[in-house]
């Protein structure tokens, strides 16, 4: 992680080894309006790598459940292996309220995933399966 601006958080977990992600912090503080999006900085740089093997890893951003709570959803949640950039949380205010958010406040978490992307081959025939083509609420109620 590199801290791009005085005052920027890194990111933190709670319980290592049993927290699923890295709370993020917001860098400056913002007012969403209702059924607004807004793009908040951290002040951070990321390149997430596997700590045994040193493979790159992508990051999903995702929801923390206090700010959820408040109404707001994170959207736009993937962050490439190869990005240097600052990352920016996009937020989105489902509530009918203003809702302020504070510098320094958890704003989301920060999911390490592999990543296991390759080239697409196209083909004539896919393998049979026991699904098949069956889809929505084909494996029951």
């Amino acid at each position: 992680m590199k801290l791009l601006e005085s005052g920027a958080r890194l990111p933190v977990v709670a319980h290592p080894g049993e927290d699923l992600g890295y709370d993020v912090f917001a860098f400056e503080g913002a007012v969403i309006g209702a059924g607004q999006t807004e793009r908040l900085r951290t002040g951070i740089a990321v390149e997430a790598r596997e700590p045994v093997t040193g493979k790159p890893l992508g990051l999903l951003v995702r929801d923390r459940s206090s700010m959820a709570a408040r109404g707001l959803a994170t959207t736009g949640g993937v962050i490439d292996a190869g990005y240097r950039g600052e990352i920016l949380i996009l937020m989105t205010n489902l509530s009918a309220q203003i809702v302020e958010i504070k510098s320094g406040e958890k704003i989301a978490q920060m999911i390490p995933v592999p990543v296991l992307t390759g080239v697409v081959e196209e083909v004539a025939d896919l393998e049979d399966s026991k699904r098949a083509e069956k889809g929505f609420g084909s494996s029951g109620r």
